[in-house]
C-alpha cells in the first residue's frame, strides 16, 4: 500500500501514485445496501380540501434577500388560494426572524409553520410533502425562484398528459445575485412526455432539480419520501425512483432557476469530499434494486460519470484558489473509477493545472 496523499505534496511521486491502482487511494468497492428503508407518505384524510398545487417552501436560515425573492416569484403567478396552497416550512431557524418576512411579503397569502425543533433537512422536505394539500406538489428552496409561466404551462401539460406522474422544466443556473450563469441543455424541443432514455440518463447523472420539478401527491404516496440516508444526494435518488417508474412531462422553456452560491448546504458537502461519497451510495442503493447484469453496467456507468463531475470541480476549485477543496474532491473522483478517461483526466488534473 502506498502512503496517503497530502494536499501538499504535488511531486513526481505523488502523480505517479495518485494514478497507481495499489495506492491507498483506491476505488470503493460497492457498499453492502443495509438501509433501505423509504419514509412513508400517507393519502391525506376525505373530505380535505385539494387545490391543484402546493407549493412548499423549506427553509433553514435562509438568507432574507433570497427568500423575499423566491415568496415574490410564486405570488406573481398565483391563482388564487383555491387553486394553490403557498406554505413555508421552517426547520427551526436560528437567525433572522422568517416569520416576520413572510408576513411581510405575503400577508396572510403564505402560511408559516415551524418544526417545534430541528429535525434534520431530509425529515424536513418530507414533512413538506405530508403538509402539502394539493394535487400536485412543488418543493421550492427558499433560495430559488420560477420565472413568470412556471405554473400554468406546467398545468398545461399536465392536463394534456393526465396519466404523467412528474413534470419537469429546463433549468437556469444563476448566482447569489440572480445573473444567469448557465443553462441546461433541452431534453426535447417541443413540450411533451420524456422517453425511456430519459430514466436510463437520470440513472446516471442529475438532470433535474427540485426548483424545476413538480410530482403528483399520489406519486409520493405509492413511492415514499425521501430517504434519511442520503446527505447530498437525496433528491438524486427520488428522481430516479419517479424516473423509472412514472411517465415524465417536459417544458423545454426554462423557466425555473436554480441558485448556486457558497452558503448553500451542498457546498460544504463539497469541502469535505462528501458529495461525492454520497453520489456513490446512492448509486450502490439504486443498483440494489436493478438485475444484476444492468445493475453491473450502471454502476460502472454512473461511477465513472461521478468521477469526471468531482475531477472537472476540483479543476475548477483549483484554479480559482480553494486548493484544500479541490483536493478532496479528486480524492474521491479516484475512489469513484479508475476508468481510462477517469485516470486521464486526473493526470490532465497534476501536469495543466497544478503543475503549471
Amino acid at each position: 500500500m502506498g502512503e496517503v496523499l497530502r494536499t501538499d505534496d504535488f511531486s513526481g511521486a505523488a502523480i505517479t501514485q495518485a494514478l497507481d491502482p495499489t495506492a491507498r487511494i483506491a476505488v470503493a468497492p460497492a457498499l453492502p445496501v443495509t438501509n433501505l428503508l423509504i419514509p412513508t407518505i400517507g393519502p391525506l384524510p376525505e373530505g380535505t380540501s385539494r387545490p391543484f398545487w402546493s407549493v412548499m417552501i423549506p427553509i433553514y436560515n435562509c438568507p432574507e434577500d433570497y427568500l423575499r425573492e423566491t415568496l415574490e416569484s410564486v405570488l406573481s403567478q398565483d391563482p388564487g388560494p383555491d387553486e394553490m396552497q403557498i406554505e413555508v416550512v421552517d426547520n427551526c431557524s436560528t437567525t433572522g426572524d422568517p416569520e416576520a418576512l413572510v408576513r411581510a411579503v405575503g400577508g396572510s397569502r403564505i402560511r408559516f409553520y415551524r418544526q417545534p425543533g430541528n429535525i434534520g433537512m431530509v425529515e424536513n422536505f418530507n414533512t413538506c410533502i405530508r403538509r402539502a394539500q394539493g394535487q400536485w406538489v412543488h418543493i421550492l428552496h427558499g433560495d430559488d425562484t420560477v420565472r413568470p409561466g412556471f405554473y400554468a404551462r406546467a398545468r398545461q401539460g399536465i392536463t394534456a398528459n393526465p396519466d404523467v406522474g412528474a413534470a419537469l422544466c429546463r433549468i437556469i443556473y444563476t448566482n447569489e445575485h440572480s445573473q444567469w450563469t448557465g443553462i441546461t441543455d433541452a431534453e426535447a424541443r417541443a413540450p411533451g412526455v420524456l422517453g425511456e432514455d430519459f430514466a436510463a440518463r437520470q440513472m446516471v447523472d442529475q438532470l433535474i432539480q427540485f426548483v424545476a420539478f413538480v410530482v403528483r401527491r399520489s406519486t409520493y404516496e405509492e413511492l415514499g419520501g425521501f430517504r434519511a440516508s442520503l446527505a447530498h444526494c437525496l433528491d438524486w435518488d427520488m428522481w430516479k425512483r419517479i424516473a423509472l417508474s412514472k411517465r415524465i412531462f417536459y417544458e423545454p422553456e426554462p423557466l425555473a432557476c436554480y441558485r448556486l452560491h457558497a452558503a448553500a448546504d451542498s457546498s460544504r458537502l463539497m469541502r469535505t469530499g462528501e458529495n461525492v461519497a454520497d453520489e456513490r451510495r446512492s448509486i450502490d442503493i439504486s443498483c440494489a434494486a436493478l438485475p444484476p447484469d444492468k445493475a453491473r453496467y450502471i454502476r460502472r456507468t454512473a461511477r465513472k460519470a461521478a468521477a469526471v463531475r468531482a475531477l472537472r470541480r476540483a479543476q475548477r476549485l483549483w484554479r480559482t484558489g480553494d486548493h484544500a477543496t479541490a483536493w478532496r474532491q479528486l480524492q474521491e473522483a479516484l475512489r469513484c473509477s479508475r476508468a481510462p478517461a477517469v485516470l486521464a483526466r486526473a493526470a490532465y488534473f497534476f501536469v495543466r493545472v497544478v503543475l503549471r
